[in-house]
């Protein structure tokens, strides 16, 4: 992978993260089209672009991140007060359900790390999850009453979604605002908490990947892997304030035509 493929990929990265489209089925097919070779193993460069459209959340995002520590630090010094904590302050609410979303995914991805590695090796795979995408955003058409917030034991679904959307194909945005939209909730609250949740799956595992680069022998070409998360986090940055406006105005079901349309002409020509 050279200079440009990196600015290629992350700008791939950036928009595709937040458009439901699954930034990581581009990112297998482009890898494919454009004939790189895995040469950082396993999902390395993946990992990197992730790293810098989380930095673009934490920019647009800052607010709630802030309202979020300062309510869940204050609540951690009071843990008698936590049930009225989470009935009457948004930031400690906000904090737990995000914890929640991490069980599943954390188990999922113990569980099921190997086969999840080894899919992304695949294009004809992330093309056929790509479909499923597709029927998911579909299926956002038949919407009832959106006006609930995020509750406990739907956060426990948005992340059983966001497990399955670690296989490239599958829209980590698309899957989780879906769920959520589906259980009955508000359309900017689903798409504020699907960005949010993000953020400590992708920082931890660039943690972990970064940790296996750092302790392996072989050289890394460190200027795509860097300008690659330089070009996802101003990317991002567009993306997100996009998709809050296509979600605002009940248009998230578009993106489910080019969605198969992309997963059945790969599914044709990719071998």
């Amino acid at each position: 992978m050279n200079w440009w493929e990196g600015i290629l990929l992350g700008l791939i990265q950036g928009l595709t993260e937040f458009l439901p489209v699954s930034s990581s089925g581009h990112l297998v097919i482009g890898e494919e089209l454009l004939g790189i070779e895995d040469e950082y193993g396993g999902t390395t460069f993946e990992v990197f672009v992730h790293f810098g459209t989380v930095m673009s959340i934490a920019v647009i995002f800052f607010p709630y991140l802030r309202k979020m520590f300062f309510e869940g630090f204050e609540a951690i010094a009071r843990p008698k007060q936590w049930k009225e904590s989470y009935e009457n302050k948004d930031g400690f609410r906000m904090a737990v359900n995000i914890a929640l979303t991490m069980i599943p995914t954390g188990i999922v991805y113990i569980l099921f790390k190997g086969y999840i590695e080894e899919a992304f090796n695949s294009a004809r795979f992330a093309c056929s999850m790509l479909l499923v995408t597709g029927v998911l955003l579909l299926l956002t058409m038949i919407r009832g009453n959106q006006s609930g917030r995020i509750t406990w034991w739907k956060s426990l679904a948005i992340g059983t979604a966001q497990s399955f959307a670690m296989m490239p194909g599958i829209s980590r945005s698309g899957s989780t605002i879906a769920i959520a939209l589906y259980l009955g909730t508000k359309r900017e609250e689903a798409t504020r908490f699907s960005f949010l949740m993000s953020v400590p799956v992708i920082v931890a595992a660039t943690a972990l990947d970064l940790i296996d680069v750092i302790r392996g022998d072989e050289t890394i070409n460190w200027t795509p892997l860097l300008l690659g998360m330089l070009t996802a986090f101003v990317s991002g940055i567009i993306a997100i304030k996009t998709m809050m406006v296509i979600v605002q105005k009940e248009r998230l079901h578009w993106f489910a035509f080019y969605c198969l349309a992309v997963g059945i002409l790969g599914l044709i020509f990719l071998k």
